[in-house]
């Protein structure tokens, strides 16, 4: 043999004597043959004749095998293999074509259907069938599994029986599979569709392609035309289609396809159309379109720095953007798609300095966004408290009710507001003010007979002097009818004038009171001429022809009260003053204080609603559960109905005099509303003043301003307000107040140590320190000045300010004298011999050197000053002495050497 024979494996040698793997091992054992272990070890060829001689039946063979146990059971042996062969015969399933039905001996066999194709050849009847056909028709394997070469296989296989018997109802299983027909194993491609042809689109729209052409490579990112051959589909010399893709002209789809095949036909007899005109325009539209992925590069690849993916599209200009409140340069450059470098360079040649997250004011960004032509429509949000307000607004009145008026007094410092008011009330508030002057805003309710009736009204008396312009202005802005006061004996004045345009601005009738008749100077003339002065600010009295009432008044007699309450009623009945009585209460506040034991106090008055105890309020800042209400005798309430003046406990937080309150459903909501008022506060404070080139030298001259820093409390939070505005007012260009800390209530040791920490002096006014705070304030050397007058601090303010000044230098000349010879004096110098011509001459006066009329040296001092040889303090006109100036000897015969003196005077604010 010329090839080597491959080893037997037993596995091998069992299939092809019929028999199990497990037979030969274990024949193999007992015969005491190593090396045979499993069915995967190699057999010699001698050893696997052997085995053949010991498994095998042939007459022909020879037996040479040496059998030393005992023989095997051939026939069993097989057996046992075939009936294992005929199980795994019958769960495998032959792939077939065509199914082949099995026929039963007493069902014919059924017509098959025609199939539309051709007749595909039949599976061999030796197929198994599938696993819908009953078990009892499946032929039993036969030597399937043997070698064709053994003859010993067919001693083996069992006898068929002569005839097959149905099982049970399974006959009639075959119909379906008959009814079905044979199974498709091909389906013919469907018929090619020709392509739609492309639309023709506008210049505004238009379908987005990518580019001809590959990624990379020549003529990326660029069209190329195509030969004309390739547009229209012709065939090569190898019979393909050379390219079916780039069909595109319309008109032609009949053209060059030939039935459902869709194959080009030879057109090399008909002639190359030319591209026309609107065919390239339209191509060049969808390039531009498309978005592929060079597109980014063939933007501006020209550009320096223009390509990129990071390159945005700047909005047309003309266009519109909105965007709501805050702004920042960000969220400018994301909506307009301008870049923020862009932005922020503009903004730099303009002056200022930003940056990507800074913000940036509407009315400055309007500007901005104009300047690059886009027009910016700036959404300003809605607070929590605006939006609470709406709803107060647009809800529905319930019980609608008349309702006491709010009467406000204004008029001029000690022209008698509170007198005339304590005699209304039968009251005497005035005699325990300090100063004999309203410092602070009051509210009272008080029964008065007008007419033949009893009735309610509500007073607001305000502070007359200087200081209290706020106050005024908010005791106007809530009040339905003005009482002026007017002092026959002075006359308007400057807050009475200021107080007209308060009620004017307000648009409230006014009642004017003249005041203070029963003294002397208030003779007709004088009457006479403030009525005059009345008219020139448009309030013309009736005895005059116009329609305002004046009301002569004094307080003292109690003369014209009654008259001035008629007046009133008839004011207030000419307005029908209604309000809702029902629902939730809103208001004004009047004052803010912290009392001890109740904290945060805010004075309200209340204008709709009804204000009960416990419920949810935000006052301005401030919010919280209502602990408690007291009226403007000191009583305690349950309820304040409108035009009630209210003193309410249970915020959080002091409120501002002039903030709206709210009542609310829950706490939560007042919360909202309170922390958003406070956050704008917060940054407001913390938002610094720009540097700009138009105020950088009003900045570098702020820095070299001297400062006197001060901590302010006071009673009220009207009292900290009138404060602040002034001593705001109070200093110059050199000097000025710096408020570190106001606020309502006593004096307490933070003060004094945040005093400590700026270097401030304490004011209190009308509040005390406490024990520590004073004991604190000594041990440290901290200023507390307490006053109850706002004037007296203002003047004490301006003296402190007045010694931070620097004192004004002023030149006084002495005298002059010539030099008639100079000396030079080792160790000494220069000494001149002058003659003094005007004047005197002191000893370490300051000398200035004048040569023919020009000042060659000044501000040097004399220093020393002789008379024959003695040194003297002065020397007068008409004599001569020696002089020696420090530190100057450039000193000539025929100078002129002035003698002066430089005095300082202090300076006032």
């Amino acid at each position: 043999m010329s090839k080597k024979a491959a080893p037997f494996r037993v596995h091998t040698l069992a299939k092809e004597l019929g028999v199990s793997s497990k037979d030969i091992v274990k024949k193999c054992e007992a015969e005491e043959i190593p090396g045979i272990t499993n069915h995967m070890s190699a057999v010699s060829l001698g050893l696997a004749e052997t085995i053949r001689q010991w498994f095998g039946e042939s007459e022909s063979s020879v037996a040479t095998a040496v059998e030393t146990s005992e023989k095997v059971d051939v026939a069993k042996a097989r057996k046992k293999t075939a009936k294992k062969t005929a199980k795994k015969t019958a769960k495998k399933t032959a792939p077939v074509e065509v199914v082949e039905d099995t026929v039963s001996e007493d069902a014919p066999a059924p017509t098959p259907a025609e199939s539309p194709d051709e007749q595909k050849p039949v599976a061999p009847a030796a197929m198994v069938a599938g696993p819908d056909s009953p078990e009892t028709d499946t032929e039993p394997p036969g030597d399937e599994g043997l070698d064709p070469s053994g003859e010993s296989p067919q001693m083996n296989v069992p006898e068929r029986p002569k005839t097959i018997k149905p099982v049970g109802p399974k006959l009639e299983t075959p119909k379906k599979i008959n009814l079905s027909g044979p199974k498709v194993i091909r389906v013919e491609s469907p018929d090619p569709i020709p392509p739609r042809q492309p639309k023709r689109y506008s210049d505004s729209s238009g379908p987005s392609i990518r580019s001809g052409g590959p990624r990379g490579g020549r003529g990326a990112g660029e069209f190329t035309a195509m030969p004309p051959d390739m547009e229209h589909g012709q065939q090569g010399s190898d019979g393909r289609k050379k390219s079916a893709r780039n069909k595109r002209r319309s008109g032609t789809s009949s053209e060059g396809q030939t039935g459902r095949s869709g194959r080009a036909v030879n057109r090399e007899d008909k002639p190359f159309e030319p591209w026309r005109e609107q065919d390239l325009l339209e191509r060049e539209h969808r390039l531009n379109k498309s978005g592929g992925f060079f597109k980014a590069h063939r933007r501006d690849k020209n550009k320096k720095g223009g390509g990129g993916s990071k390159a945005r599209i700047p909005r047309e200009a003309g266009g519109v953007i909105k965007l709501p409140e805050p702004l920042t340069i960000k969220e400018l450059s994301s909506k307009s798609g301008i870049r923020a470098a862009e932005m922020i360079k503009q903004l730099f040649l303009e002056g200022e300095q930003y940056t990507v997250n800074s913000s940036i004011e509407s009315e400055k960004a309007v500007e901005l966004m104009l300047s690059f032509g886009i027009e910016l429509q700036v959404i300003e949000q809605k607070t929590a408290e605006q939006r609470i307000e709406e709803t107060f607004e647009d809800r529905d009145r319930v019980d609608e009710r008349s309702r006491p008026p709010v009467v406000t007094i204004l008029g001029h410092v000690d022209h008698g507001k509170t007198s005339l008011l304590d005699r209304i009330r039968n009251a005497n508030v005035a005699e325990g003010e300090a100063g004999g002057i309203t410092q602070a805003t009051s509210a009272f309710q008080v029964p008065v007979k007008a007419g033949d009736h009893e009735r309610l009204i509500t007073f607001i008396d305000t502070p007359g002097h200087e200081a209290f312009t706020a106050m005024r202005s908010r005791g106007a802005k809530v009040t339905d009818v003005v009482i002026l006061v007017i002092a026959a004996d002075d006359g308007v004045m400057p807050q009475t004038i200021e107080s007209i345009n308060h009620a004017k601005a307000a648009e409230v009738p006014i009642v004017v009171a003249l005041n203070k008749v029963d003294k002397p100077e208030a003779t007709n003339d004088n009457i006479q001429r403030i009525l005059g002065q009345l008219a020139e600010h448009e309030l013309n009295p009736v005895e005059w022809g116009g329609q305002t009432e004046v009301i002569r008044t004094s307080a003292i007699k109690n003369e014209g009260i009654q008259d001035l309450l008629d007046i009133i009623d008839f004011q207030a009945q000419l307005l029908e003053l209604k309000a809702d009585f029902d629902g939730h209460a809103v208001g004004t506040v009047l004052e803010a204080k912290v009392e001890p034991g109740r904290g945060p106090v805010a004075q309200l008055l209340v204008q709709e609603g009804s204000l009960n105890k416990g419920d949810f309020v935000v006052i301005g800042r401030g919010y919280g559960r209502i602990r408690d209400i007291v009226n403007d005798h000191g009583q305690r309430s349950d309820m304040a109905g409108p035009s009630c003046p209210v003193a309410v406990s249970g915020i959080d937080e002091l409120p501002d005099a002039g903030d709206n309150f709210y009542s609310v459903d829950s706490l939560k909501a007042a919360e909202a509303a309170a922390e958003e008022r406070r956050q704008q506060e917060r940054e407001r404070d913390l938002a610094a003043p720009k540097v700009t080139l138009d105020n950088i030298f009003d900045h570098l001259a702020s820095q070299n301003r001297k400062e006197l820093p001060l901590v302010v409390k006071a009673d009220v939070q009207g009292s900290v307000e009138t404060l602040q505005s002034v001593l705001g007012k109070i200093g110059t260009d050199e000097v000025q107040v710096s408020l570190k800390h106001t606020a309502v209530g006593g004096i307490n040791e933070s003060d004094v140590a945040l005093a400590e920490a700026t270097g401030a002096i304490i004011i209190g006014f009308n509040v005390t320190s406490s024990a520590k705070a004073r004991k604190a304030a000594e041990d440290r050397s901290i200023d507390i000045r307490l006053y109850d007058v706002i004037y007296d601090i203002t003047d004490d303010i301006e003296k402190a300010l007045s010694g931070l000044l620097e004192p004004e230098l002023k030149l006084e000349v002495l005298g002059h004298a010539e030099v008639r010879q100079v000396f030079k004096i080792s160790r000494v110098g220069a000494v001149a011999g002058c003659y003094v011509t005007d004047g005197i001459i002191e000893r370490n006066a300051q000398i200035r050197v004048t040569r023919d009329g020009i000042v060659v040296e000044k501000d040097r001092r004399l220093d020393q000053l002789k008379r024959f040889k003695d040194d003297s303090k002065e020397v007068r006109s008409g004599q001569e002495c020696g002089m020696k100036i420090v530190g100057y000897d450039d000193i000539k015969e025929g100078d002129i050497l002035e003698c002066y003196k430089t005095i300082e005077i202090a300076r006032t604010i």
